[in-house]
Protein backbone atom coordinates (compact mmCIF):
# COMPACT_ATOMS: atom_id res chain seq x y z
CA UNK A 1 0.00 0.00 0.00
CA UNK A 2 1.16 3.80 -0.91
CA UNK A 3 0.36 6.86 1.64
CA UNK A 4 -0.40 9.68 -0.32
CA UNK A 5 0.27 13.21 1.10
CA UNK A 6 -0.81 15.97 -0.06
CA UNK A 7 1.47 19.18 0.46
CA UNK A 8 1.32 21.50 -2.46
CA UNK A 9 -0.79 24.27 -0.08
CA UNK A 10 0.36 27.86 0.45
CA UNK A 11 -0.53 28.48 4.05
CA UNK A 12 -1.43 31.92 3.83
CA UNK A 13 -3.13 31.89 6.80
CA UNK A 14 0.10 30.76 8.96
CA UNK A 15 1.89 34.01 7.98
CA UNK A 16 4.38 34.90 8.68
CA UNK A 17 5.22 31.65 9.56
CA UNK A 18 5.21 30.40 5.81
CA UNK A 19 6.61 32.96 4.07
CA UNK A 20 9.82 31.08 3.45
CA UNK A 21 8.78 27.57 5.07
CA UNK A 22 5.84 24.82 3.69
CA UNK A 23 3.52 24.56 6.41
CA UNK A 24 4.46 20.64 6.50
CA UNK A 25 7.72 21.74 7.67
CA UNK A 26 7.33 23.77 10.77
CA UNK A 27 8.48 22.29 13.68
CA UNK A 28 6.29 20.78 16.43
CA UNK A 29 8.78 19.78 19.42
CA UNK A 30 11.68 17.81 17.97
CA UNK A 31 10.02 17.35 14.44
CA UNK A 32 8.18 18.52 11.65
CA UNK A 33 5.17 18.05 10.50
CA UNK A 34 6.10 16.28 7.39
CA UNK A 35 8.51 14.21 9.67
CA UNK A 36 6.13 13.26 11.73
CA UNK A 37 3.57 12.05 9.24
CA UNK A 38 6.30 9.85 7.45
CA UNK A 39 7.51 8.42 10.76
CA UNK A 40 4.35 7.57 11.85
CA UNK A 41 2.99 5.48 8.47
CA UNK A 42 6.41 4.04 8.44
CA UNK A 43 6.26 2.52 11.86
CA UNK A 44 2.59 1.05 10.58
CA UNK A 45 4.76 -0.61 7.99
CA UNK A 46 4.33 1.67 4.80
CA UNK A 47 7.46 2.49 2.73
CA UNK A 48 6.18 3.85 -0.48
CA UNK A 49 5.18 7.79 -0.62
CA UNK A 50 3.25 10.02 -3.23
CA UNK A 51 3.64 13.50 -1.72
CA UNK A 52 1.94 16.21 -4.37
CA UNK A 53 4.03 19.35 -3.68
CA UNK A 54 3.62 23.14 -5.06
CA UNK A 55 4.10 26.00 -2.82
CA UNK A 56 8.34 26.03 -2.05
CA UNK A 57 8.18 22.26 -3.54
CA UNK A 58 12.58 22.43 -4.21
CA UNK A 59 12.35 22.72 0.48
CA UNK A 60 10.07 19.57 0.92
CA UNK A 61 11.91 16.84 -1.55
CA UNK A 62 15.45 17.79 -0.58
CA UNK A 63 14.28 17.66 3.15
CA UNK A 64 13.12 14.17 2.68
CA UNK A 65 15.99 13.39 0.79
CA UNK A 66 18.28 14.41 3.50
CA UNK A 67 15.97 12.82 6.22
CA UNK A 68 15.32 9.47 4.85
CA UNK A 69 17.62 8.75 1.83
CA UNK A 70 16.97 5.10 0.12
CA UNK A 71 15.15 3.86 3.23
CA UNK A 72 11.75 5.47 1.26
CA UNK A 73 10.62 5.16 -1.56
CA UNK A 74 8.99 8.59 -2.72
CA UNK A 75 7.37 9.67 -5.70
CA UNK A 76 7.03 13.60 -5.74
CA UNK A 77 3.60 14.93 -8.48
CA UNK A 78 4.19 18.68 -8.88
CA UNK A 79 1.07 20.77 -8.58
CA UNK A 80 1.88 23.96 -10.79
CA UNK A 81 -1.26 25.32 -9.87
CA UNK A 82 -1.28 25.54 -6.68
CA UNK A 83 -2.06 28.90 -5.82
CA UNK A 84 -5.24 28.37 -7.76
CA UNK A 85 -6.20 24.79 -6.53
CA UNK A 86 -7.85 23.36 -3.91
CA UNK A 87 -6.61 19.75 -2.50
CA UNK A 88 -8.96 17.73 -4.31
CA UNK A 89 -6.89 19.09 -7.77
CA UNK A 90 -3.97 17.61 -6.08
CA UNK A 91 -5.34 14.46 -4.94
CA UNK A 92 -6.77 14.31 -8.36
CA UNK A 93 -3.26 14.69 -9.82
CA UNK A 94 -1.65 11.84 -8.15
CA UNK A 95 -4.08 9.49 -10.13
CA UNK A 96 -1.06 8.30 -11.83
CA UNK A 97 0.01 6.84 -9.36
CA UNK A 98 -2.60 5.24 -6.91
CA UNK A 99 -6.06 4.72 -9.32
CA UNK A 100 -7.45 1.28 -9.12
CA UNK A 101 -5.10 0.69 -6.20
CA UNK A 102 -5.46 0.46 -2.15
CA UNK A 103 -3.94 3.70 -0.56
CA UNK A 104 -4.07 5.55 2.50
CA UNK A 105 -4.69 9.63 2.14
CA UNK A 106 -3.36 12.25 4.52
CA UNK A 107 -3.83 15.66 4.73
CA UNK A 108 -0.07 17.58 5.34
CA UNK A 109 -0.94 19.85 8.23
CA UNK A 110 -2.16 17.19 10.71
CA UNK A 111 -0.53 16.61 14.50
CA UNK A 112 -1.53 13.33 15.68
CA UNK A 113 -1.42 10.11 18.01
CA UNK A 114 0.77 7.64 15.64
CA UNK A 115 -1.84 5.35 17.05
CA UNK A 116 -4.28 6.70 14.48
CA UNK A 117 -2.34 5.51 11.06
CA UNK A 118 -2.32 1.34 12.67
CA UNK A 119 -5.95 1.72 13.87
CA UNK A 120 -6.81 2.79 10.57
CA UNK A 121 -4.73 0.23 8.71
CA UNK A 122 -5.74 -2.70 10.97
CA UNK A 123 -9.27 -2.22 10.08
CA UNK A 124 -11.04 -4.81 8.34
CA UNK A 125 -13.06 -2.51 5.84
CA UNK A 126 -11.47 -1.17 2.87
CA UNK A 127 -12.39 2.15 3.05
CA UNK A 128 -11.89 4.12 6.36
CA UNK A 129 -12.76 7.78 7.71
CA UNK A 130 -11.34 9.08 10.74
CA UNK A 131 -13.69 11.19 12.63
CA UNK A 132 -12.99 12.80 16.04
CA UNK A 133 -15.74 14.87 18.50
CA UNK A 134 -15.60 17.79 19.54
CA UNK A 135 -17.88 21.40 19.65
CA UNK A 136 -17.89 22.22 15.65
CA UNK A 137 -18.63 25.52 14.16
CA UNK A 138 -18.71 26.34 10.39
CA UNK A 139 -14.86 25.59 9.68
CA UNK A 140 -14.44 22.22 10.55
CA UNK A 141 -15.01 19.56 7.36
CA UNK A 142 -18.57 18.17 9.37
CA UNK A 143 -19.46 14.59 8.83
CA UNK A 144 -23.55 13.79 8.83
CA UNK A 145 -24.62 10.33 9.36
CA UNK A 146 -27.92 8.46 9.96
CA UNK A 147 -28.94 6.65 13.38
CA UNK A 148 -27.28 3.83 12.11
CA UNK A 149 -24.40 5.10 11.53
CA UNK A 150 -24.23 5.47 7.55
CA UNK A 151 -22.47 8.45 6.08
CA UNK A 152 -25.24 10.66 4.54
CA UNK A 153 -22.93 14.11 3.71
CA UNK A 154 -18.91 15.38 4.39
CA UNK A 155 -19.16 19.25 3.90
CA UNK A 156 -18.34 22.45 6.02
CA UNK A 157 -21.95 23.73 5.01
CA UNK A 158 -24.00 21.26 7.07
CA UNK A 159 -25.08 22.09 10.36
CA UNK A 160 -22.64 22.07 12.88
CA UNK A 161 -25.71 20.63 15.43
CA UNK A 162 -26.37 17.85 12.69
CA UNK A 163 -23.03 16.46 12.61
CA UNK A 164 -21.36 13.50 14.12
CA UNK A 165 -18.49 14.83 14.31
CA UNK A 166 -15.33 16.59 12.55
CA UNK A 167 -13.64 14.41 9.42
CA UNK A 168 -9.71 14.04 10.43
CA UNK A 169 -8.14 13.61 7.37
CA UNK A 170 -6.73 10.51 7.35
CA UNK A 171 -8.99 8.04 4.94
CA UNK A 172 -8.01 4.52 3.74
CA UNK A 173 -9.23 3.16 0.57
CA UNK A 174 -9.65 -0.07 -0.99
CA UNK A 175 -8.78 -0.15 -5.15
CA UNK A 176 -12.76 -0.54 -5.96
CA UNK A 177 -13.19 2.91 -4.38
CA UNK A 178 -10.11 4.39 -5.49
CA UNK A 179 -11.38 3.53 -9.02
CA UNK A 180 -14.26 5.06 -8.63
CA UNK A 181 -12.70 7.81 -6.94
CA UNK A 182 -10.77 8.80 -10.23
CA UNK A 183 -13.73 8.27 -11.96
CA UNK A 184 -15.85 10.60 -9.86
CA UNK A 185 -12.78 12.95 -9.87
CA UNK A 186 -12.11 12.99 -13.95
CA UNK A 187 -15.69 14.22 -14.35
CA UNK A 188 -15.26 16.98 -11.63
CA UNK A 189 -11.94 17.86 -13.30
CA UNK A 190 -12.65 17.61 -16.48
CA UNK A 191 -15.78 18.44 -17.20
CA UNK A 192 -17.20 20.52 -14.26
CA UNK A 193 -14.01 22.25 -13.53
CA UNK A 194 -14.60 22.05 -9.71
CA UNK A 195 -10.41 22.57 -9.20
CA UNK A 196 -11.21 25.08 -6.33
CA UNK A 197 -13.33 22.52 -3.89
CA UNK A 198 -12.47 20.08 -0.97
CA UNK A 199 -11.65 16.75 -1.83
CA UNK A 200 -14.37 15.35 0.32
CA UNK A 201 -17.14 16.74 -2.11
CA UNK A 202 -16.26 13.34 -4.30
CA UNK A 203 -16.59 11.63 -1.35
CA UNK A 204 -20.18 12.76 -0.58
CA UNK A 205 -21.06 12.52 -4.30
CA UNK A 206 -19.79 8.73 -4.53
CA UNK A 207 -22.13 8.09 -1.59
CA UNK A 208 -25.15 7.25 -3.48
CA UNK A 209 -23.17 5.70 -5.82
CA UNK A 210 -22.57 2.78 -3.34
CA UNK A 211 -19.00 3.81 -2.30
CA UNK A 212 -18.60 4.86 1.05
CA UNK A 213 -16.69 4.74 4.63
CA UNK A 214 -16.65 2.75 7.83
CA UNK A 215 -16.18 5.20 10.35
CA UNK A 216 -13.18 5.13 12.87
CA UNK A 217 -13.40 7.06 15.73
CA UNK A 218 -10.05 8.49 17.06
CA UNK A 219 -11.72 11.20 19.66
CA UNK A 220 -9.58 9.88 22.25
CA UNK A 221 -5.96 10.07 20.83
CA UNK A 222 -4.25 13.31 20.30
CA UNK A 223 -4.81 14.97 16.89
CA UNK A 224 -4.79 18.69 15.29
CA UNK A 225 -5.14 20.62 12.40
CA UNK A 226 -2.50 23.78 11.95
CA UNK A 227 -4.80 26.55 10.08
CA UNK A 228 -3.55 29.79 11.60
CA UNK A 229 -0.73 31.03 13.53
CA UNK A 230 -3.14 30.01 16.85
CA UNK A 231 -3.53 26.47 16.07
CA UNK A 232 0.81 26.70 15.74
CA UNK A 233 0.94 27.87 19.29
CA UNK A 234 -2.11 25.75 20.74
CA UNK A 235 -0.11 22.77 19.34
CA UNK A 236 3.17 23.87 20.78
CA UNK A 237 1.58 24.27 24.00
CA UNK A 238 -0.47 20.67 23.88
CA UNK A 239 1.64 18.56 22.33
CA UNK A 240 1.58 15.42 24.90
CA UNK A 241 5.01 14.96 26.43
CA UNK A 242 5.47 11.58 24.60
CA UNK A 243 4.61 12.68 20.85
CA UNK A 244 7.17 15.80 22.05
Amino acid sequence: MKAVILAAGMASRLRPLTNNTPKCLLNIGSRPLLQRSMDNIMAAGIREFVIVTGYLHDMIENFVKDTYGDAVSVEYIYNKVYDTTNNIYSLWLARKAVDGEAFLLLDSDLLYDPLIVKKVLAEHADNVLTLIKHPLSEEEMKVVTTDEGDITEISKTCPPDKAAGESLGIEKFGAAYSRALYEELEAMMDKEHLKDRFYELAFERLIPKGHTFKMLDVTGLFSCELDTVEDFESAKEHIPSELY
